[in-house]
C-alpha cells in the first residue's frame, strides 16, 4: 500500500508553524499540514506508523517511507491482517489511495528488489 498523500494528512504542531512559512507578495503563508518536502516529513511519518501500527510491526506489517506491505502465509490470515490494519488507519482518520494498492502479490517489486 502506497501512502503518498500521508504527509497532507499529518498536522504539524502549532509552535512549528511559523517555520514552514512562505512569502507571496507581501503576504507570509504558513503550512498547517506536513508536506513532503520538508526535512522531517520522512521521520514525522515514521513515527507516525510506529505508533499507530506497533502491534502489528514486524508481525505482519513492514513500513518503509510511504510504502507499507501486509504479509502472512494463509489468504485467511492475510484477509484478519488487513481487516486490522484498515481498522487503524480508519480510527486515525489516515487514507491511502485505492489504485496504488496490490492484493494477494506473489511477486512483490519494492525498491527495485522482487520479493516473493
Amino acid at each position: 500500500m502506497d501512502l503518498s498523500k500521508i504527509y497532507y494528512q499529518v498536522r504539524i504542531t502549532e509552535g512549528d508553524m511559523p517555520k514552514t512559512a512562505c512569502v507571496i507578495g507581501y503576504k507570509a503563508y504558513e503550512w498547517l499540514v506536513m508536506r513532503f518536502g520538508l526535512t522531517n516529513a520522512p521521520a514525522s511519518f515514521f513515527m507516525l506508523m510506529n505508533k499507530i501500527l506497533y502491534p502489528y510491526l514486524d508481525h505482519f506489517v513492514v513500513v518503509y517511507l510511504d510504502e507499507i506491505v501486509i504479509y502472512r502465509n494463509t489468504l485467511e490470515e492475510r484477509v484478519e491482517h488487513l481487516r486490522k490494519f484498515f481498522q487503524v488507519l480508519r480510527e486515525n482518520l489516515i487514507y491511502g489511495k485505492r489504485q496504488k494498492c496490490e492484493f494477494s502479490q506473489h511477486d512483490l517489486h519494492l525498491l527495485g528488489h522482487v520479493i516473493s
